[in-house]
């Protein structure tokens, strides 16, 4: 039979009732004769709790030191999912033994709270495997080469859970949540919204990138790169419906883009809140101004999304760029003491009440106007855009935040995504 991994998020491990339940839904795949590799996240809220302790003791800016610590904090959550579910595993009657990712070991770069997986030695879990065992792994962590404890940044234990199943070459990997697939838009903004049966990794990792939440972006990306087919789906429907009901639910993840995928110019809307924008003002319009502000920015491992260079005016020209809201703080302090003084200018603008709203589908490939259609809607619901930027697949705008929820209905109400595709 298949060779199968299983990924369950904290809200399915948030009790030992869930994680009972967890239990007898791998316990009933692997009855049906899958080799089975379960990751589980830690119990709802733990992560939140230990890290919060942490700060009670050490309130100061963060070190290289205390972000080791962090780490080897931060990880023991998923040690005790791990271990629990294993416990659970055998009350039913399982073979089941659980690892954290050092014992695997799942090796990573030494870059503390935002490691990424360099590879993971599949030898000791296929031996488990072969010898009739379900195989529990801590997610959201590895090991550095000097043999410290590193975690991968939040929702880390979906890429745990792809890139075991790409190290194994799975057959599939399933991710259970608390939602039952990927919907056109959160409903709780827009209750009209609909689970998408398929959608394509190109659509799903421009979803990821642009706010949505059912997946980790990282996952997305490690899927797409090793070719890790990929399910989302509820573990909160009863564990014991029938397995080939179970395996067609949820929302397919996939590379093909045939007559059965759903022919949307546009399959979703995707919304963040956790934006900040930044403008720098009056600097000199030459090679490699660019450079020296995102430079530094990415130096201090701060990602930047969406980037605007305004006309250039008497040699001069306004840069702006966003970035998440927690690393606003840090950003605009490091432009003030290192890069301003550079560019001969001290003139910085900030905005940490901005948001992203997107469309997105791999039909506005063929398809001209949409993008004019996207920019009518919000002008007729008086929203002002802020930034634009644009790929193949995919347009988004920086607006106010007060205005995020209206221009998701707007443009969802716009595209006609309520109604399933013929």
């Amino acid at each position: 039979m298949a060779l199968i991994v299983h990924k369950y998020g904290g809200t399915s491990m948030g009790s030992t009732e869930r994680i009972r339940n967890v239990a007898k839904r791998v316990a009933k795949w692997h009855r049906a004769g899958h080799q089975m590799v379960v990751v589980p996240s830690a119990m709802s809220g733990e992560t939140n709790r230990l890290l919060g302790l942490a700060k009670e003791l050490s309130p100061a800016k963060s070190t290289d030191a205390l972000q080791r610590e962090l780490d080897m904090l931060a990880s023991t959550g998923e040690q005790v999912s791990v271990g629990l579910l294993a416990i659970a595993l055998q009350a039913e009657g399982i073979e089941a033994v659980s690892y954290a990712g050092w014992q695997v070991p799942v090796r990573t770069n030494s870059a503390y709270t935002k490691a990424r997986i360099e590879s993971i030695d599949d030898q000791k879990v296929r031996a488990d495997l072969a010898a009739g065992k379900v195989v529990v792994i801590t997610g959201f962590q590895g090991v550095d080469d000097k043999g410290n404890i590193t975690t991968l940044g939040r929702g880390g234990s979906d890429t745990s859970a792809v890139a075991v199943a790409a190290a194994l070459k799975a057959d599939e990997c399933l991710i259970y949540t608390d939602v039952d697939g990927v919907y056109t838009t959160d409903p709780r903004v827009v209750p009209e919204a609909r689970r998408l049966h398929t959608i394509s990794f190109e659509e799903m990792l421009e979803m990821a990138s642009m706010g949505s939440k059912v997946l980790q972006i990282r996952s997305v990306e490690f899927a797409g790169k090793y070719q890790v087919p990929l399910r989302v789906l509820s573990s909160f429907t009863p564990w014991d419906i029938p397995l080939d009901e179970e395996a067609r639910s949820g929302t397919l993840i996939t590379f093909e883009e045939d007559e059965k995928m759903e022919q949307a110019v546009v399959s979703g809307i995707a919304f963040n809140r956790d934006e900040a924008k930044i403008s720098i003002l009056g600097v000199p319009d030459k090679p490699g101004i660019a450079y020296n502000i995102l430079g530094a920015v990415a130096g201090a491992n701060i990602e930047v999304d969406v980037i605007i260079q305004n006309i250039s005016k008497d040699g001069k020209t306004d840069f702006s760029f966003t970035v998440h809201r927690n690393d606003y703080a840090r950003t605009v302090d490091l432009l003030k003491s290192k890069v301003l003084p550079t560019l001969g200018t001290d003139q910085l603008e900030g905005d940490t009440r901005i948001c992203k709203v997107s469309i997105v589908g791999i039909g506005m490939r063929s398809h001209v106007g949409i993008a004019s259609k996207m920019f009518r809607a919000l002008s007729e619901e008086g929203i002002n855009i802020q930034m634009i930027s644009t790929s193949e697949i995919k347009t988004s705008v920086v607006i106010d935040e007060k205005y995020m929820e209206l221009a998701v209905r707007a443009l969802h109400r716009a595209f006609d995504l309520d109604q399933e595709s013929s």
